[in-house]
């Protein structure tokens, strides 16, 4: 069998193994195998359009519009997921609501962070009120409840949590919680002890024999094993029980130790999981600005780099590279005054000389049959000086020479129409032969 086959078996496995739980309402077990079916096959449509009907019956409707989304991508044609969506967008401000009901559960969670537990509670009260099936903010609402030892509150926000996915860990550990906190976790206990117990025998029961028969050898030895199996059954029922009973409260006693640390533990890990999180999310930060300091074109780093590329070229007199490197850099991120007047004395000199030293430079290249490094010139040149007649002249006659009729009129019909009062538009005509 190729993996490929046997990737897909154990994809529908899982899938099958989800519908089944969803079925049963345990949405949480039933994510968690159409997770590991996708894991196989990215592309089990059925599994994803599934899990997208799951994170929208437990208010998540984004992480829903997402698995449908992809699943359209996948299978265009004939696909539930296209049913779900257009149900969605028939409902006028359906969206609007949605998004508005994440922020301020959002908004909740910084204000329970920061201690002001009360507007939390306002918020989400609010929020579970325009969406019931939120599951999330259920969970949070219960929390902040237990936090104050509101235990009722929290226990009937606990129990529409299990009304829509009756085996979500967390809402179980802490309906755990709140029965302890309540008294209710002995109260059934209490119900399943009365449910399973048996009626003790009475000192007045009598056991009648069927018949009456003379006792014979063989009768004795059989009453006399009858006896002993008797007396067995009553040491196992009479005296068994209250040793299990010892036994089963020592049992008890290790299992709460046991649970209360592993309760510990999981509190702290959840700390742990928080700071990291939060320390990740700085780091990423710091990460996001370093990166937009020291890499890409447009960091401060490339800029200092530039600058002083542009610095290096004034001094090796190659004014051609200077200019187009000057003109294709942006020195904005740099907030040094000094390294900011630099720049500035460049932009002047550029503008005022540079411009026009470099189309000196490159009528002198024409003249030596330098063409090329003409146009490099005149092209510099144009770069800090948009608006310079003489340089689109000569380029366009560079053009005309290579006979490159097209660039050469464009620049000839920029002369013109820019700059009809220009003298160099009587030398356009006279190139142009008319």
């Amino acid at each position: 069998m190729d993996f490929a086959r046997k990737n897909q078996q154990i994809a529908n496995s899982f899938y099958n193994l989800g519908l089944e739980k969803a079925r049963i309402r345990d949405l949480s077990g039933a994510a968690e195998c159409l997770k590991k079916s996708l894991h196989f096959n990215k592309y089990q449509i059925d599994a994803r359009n599934l899990l997208g009907l799951i994170y929208y019956e437990n208010g998540e409707v984004a992480d829903a519009l997402i698995q449908w989304v992809i699943s359209m991508n996948f299978q265009p044609e004939g696909n539930l997921a296209d049913e779900y969506l257009e149900e969605i967008q028939r409902k006028p401000g359906q969206l609007e609501v949605e998004s508005q009901s994440v922020k301020s559960f959002n908004l909740a969670l910084q204000q329970a962070q920061s201690g002001s537990d009360d507007l939390a509670i306002l918020q989400l009260a609010r929020v579970v009120e325009q969406r019931p099936h939120f599951v999330k903010a259920h969970l949070l609402l219960a929390l902040l409840y237990m936090k104050r030892e509101d235990y009722t509150k929290a226990g009937r926000s606990l129990y529409k949590i299990l009304q829509i996915d009756k085996c979500n860990p967390k809402a179980l550990y802490y309906m755990s919680i709140v029965k302890k906190n309540t008294g209710r976790e002995e109260v059934e206990k209490r119900r399943m002890v009365k449910a399973f117990s048996h009626r003790k025998m009475q000192d007045d029961d009598v056991i009648m024999p069927a018949t009456y028969k003379e006792n014979t050898g063989i009768s004795t030895v059989l009453h006399i094993i009858a006896g002993l199996v008797l007396g067995m059954l009553a040491f196992y029922f009479l005296m068994m029980p209250a040793r299990e009973k010892d036994l089963n409260r020592v049992r008890d006693e290790e299992l709460t130790s046991y649970i209360q640390m592993l309760n510990n533990a999981t509190q702290e890990n959840e700390t742990l999981q928080s700071e990291y999180d939060a320390l990740e999310a700085q780091a990423q930060e710091v990460q996001t600005q370093l990166d937009e300091l020291t890499t890409g074109n447009t960091s401060i780093m490339a800029q200092y780099q530039s600058l002083i590329q542009v610095l290096q070229n004034y001094r090796t007199g190659d004014l051609a590279a200077a200019a187009t490197v000057f003109a294709q850099s942006s020195f904005d991120l740099i907030e040094d005054e000094g390294i900011q007047a630099i720049v500035e004395n460049v932009r002047q000199d550029m503008a005022s000389n540079v411009y026009q030293i470099l189309v000196d430079d490159g009528l002198t290249q024409w003249n030596a049959g330098n063409r090329d490094q003409a146009m490099t010139y005149f092209q510099a040149s144009l770069t800090i000086q948009p608006a310079n007649p003489e340089a689109m002249y000569y380029v366009g006659r560079l053009y005309q020479d290579a006979g490159d009729m097209d660039n050469a009129n464009a620049m000839f019909d920029r002369v013109v129409n820019e700059f009809p009062d220009s003298e160099y538009v009587s030398r356009v005509q006279n190139a142009r032969g008319y």
